[in-house]
């Protein structure tokens, strides 16, 4: 790695809602990468999946409500504002055009690394970033070691989006799941329930 050349990481993810692993591993890239920033990346319309209830405008404040106040955090809306389904490779490629002279890290969870090669455009996705990949208990890839990757160590958070949307849904608490931001705006929209 050339310390002159500033490195941004790129995080993507649905973010339907962002929880507080989300940010952990971003600020465990910032630091662990050396990363100047990382920009978090709510997906507009998913090329993978069902769109969901929530708009895309929705999670984006969502996702903004959760790095409130965080440095080195940022939010985007190229995806949001894109026509179409939502490619990681494009999403890439349009941030190397406005941030010329940076080096990208796009972060995946390791689980995401076992998929790599089933997205859109695959073998263009290592010409336009390098890859931080967070580390995920009970997922140990063959090879894996030996993958051009930087690896990220995170503490072990067992929560997802999914529990998230299921906990308020049963009317359960989800303070200390998500930053207090997130927590707030749900109870505000009555979003999830």
């Amino acid at each position: 790695m050339n310390a002159a050349i500033p490195r941004i990481g790129v995080f993507g993810s649905m973010f339907n809602p962002p929880h507080v692993a989300h940010v952990v591993l971003c600020q465990e890239a910032l630091w662990q990468l050396g990363l100047q920033r990382v920009i978090l990346v709510p997906a507009g319309l998913p090329s993978h999946r069902a769109a969901p209830a929530e708009s895309a405008e929705l999670r984006l404040r969502l996702t903004q409500a959760a790095i409130a106040g965080t440095p080195g955090l940022t939010v985007s809306r190229v995806e949001v504002d894109r026509d179409g389904p939502s490619f990681m490779v494009d999403t890439l490629r349009e941030l190397a055009n406005r941030y010329p002279g940076t080096d990208l890290v796009l972060l995946i969870g390791e689980d995401q690394l076992a998929q790599l090669g089933a997205w859109h455009e695959a073998e263009q996705i290592p010409q336009l970033a390098r890859l931080g990949v967070a580390r995920r208990p009970g997922t140990r890839l063959a090879g894996a070691e030996r993958a051009a990757v930087e690896w990220i160590d995170m503490p072990r958070l067992e929560v997802s989006s999914s529990d998230i949307r299921g906990r308020v849904a049963a009317g359960r608490p989800i303070r200390h799941l998500v930053p207090e931001g997130v927590r707030a705006l749900i109870e505000a929209e009555g979003l999830y329930r």
